[in-house]
């Protein structure tokens, strides 16, 4: 009988140790296959960026060029901590922390509130449309990405008021090829190495993730570098304004975020109410950074490319 006793034990302990095992496998597997497909003339969309800085100079400019387009029906929000990763994002929410700035747009203006947490922006929408992205040195290192998305989605959907908001990835861009950021290192200071690792996840969570919809700002960058948009050939490498950032991995306040902004609008505005951003006549005059009609034109361009050659390799 003790012998008996002795190995029910055991088999209740391997039981156990298996579920252990199993069951955070199972729980990530249900999690990140849930998705939802985009709005499609929503009377009010609604649009939430979860992110860092660079949904920070990704988003800027998106209420300009709405309110060039005579679109006044889309409301927008980032919820953003400088650096933020998805370890993080999760980590705040169950510390409940308050450092997230939140830029929230209604009338096509940006209004800020501070000491908000992750759940106050969550839950302060319907939300239709929810971005989310990696920190950008860790954006081309799959693992970091698939270890913290799906418990970030887990919390997306528990607290999110809208059942069928879509989950869309944002992906960031290389740095310029003259950073200095302490994460470069990590794909040997070379940009198109980084730029291809970024692409090679976007790819593996299109697969993994069920995430159909994606901002490819890091390849509108791309294609902008190789345009007249970049000055990197007529400055110093030494220079802060290079490879259209303002410090290596930033985006410059002029063309950078303006190419960025096109990339949302072409990738989330166009799909959902049929309005390209090809032909707006934003220039960002209200702001310290206006460019020119020719290089507006520009970076719509290169915008509407980067969303065609993304979905080209579906």
């Amino acid at each position: 009988m003790l012998i008996l006793a002795k190995k029910q034990s055991t088999i209740k302990r391997i039981i156990s140790i298996t579920v252990h095992f199993i069951a955070p496998i199972c729980l990530r597997a249900q999690t990140i296959s849930a998705n939802h497909p985009m709005p499609v003339k929503p009377d009010t969309l609604r649009i939430l960026a979860i992110g860092n800085s660079f949904s920070d100079d990704g988003t800027e400019y998106l209420p300009n060029l709405l309110e060039a387009a005579g679109i006044h029906n889309v409301i927008i929000a980032r919820l953003y901590i400088g650096g933020c990763s998805l370890e993080r994002h999760c980590k705040q929410y169950e510390s409940k922390g308050k450092d997230y700035m939140y830029y929230k747009s209604t009338e096509n203006k940006w209004n800020l509130k501070k000491g908000v947490t992750i759940t106050d922006g969550i839950k302060d929408e319907a939300w239709d449309i929810i971005t989310v992205q990696q920190a950008s040195g860790y954006s081309g290192q799959y693992e970091t990405i698939i270890n913290w998305l799906p418990q970030l989605i887990g919390i997306i959907r528990k607290e999110c008021t809208n059942p069928d908001a879509a989950i869309v990835w944002h992906q960031t861009w290389a740095y310029a090829r003259n950073s200095n950021h302490n994460h470069f290192p990590f794909y040997d200071k070379d940009q198109d190495k980084m730029h291809a690792a970024i692409q090679d996840c976007v790819d593996r969570l299109r697969k993994d993730c069920s995430i159909s919809t994606v901002i490819p700002t890091g390849v509108a960058i791309k294609i902008a570098r190789g345009t007249s948009l970049n000055t990197a050939g007529k400055v110093p490498e030494s220079c802060r304004l290079y490879d259209l950032t303002r410090d290596g991995f930033h985006l410059s306040h002029q063309h950078g975020r303006y190419i960025a902004a096109c990339t949302w609008f072409e990738s989330l505005i166009t799909p959902a109410l049929g309005i390209s951003v090809k032909g707006n006549t934003s220039t960002i005059l209200d702001t310290d950074y206006s460019i020119s009609k020719k290089d507006a034109r520009l970076c719509q361009k290169c915008a509407v490319k980067a969303v065609k050659e993304t979905y080209f390799r579906q």
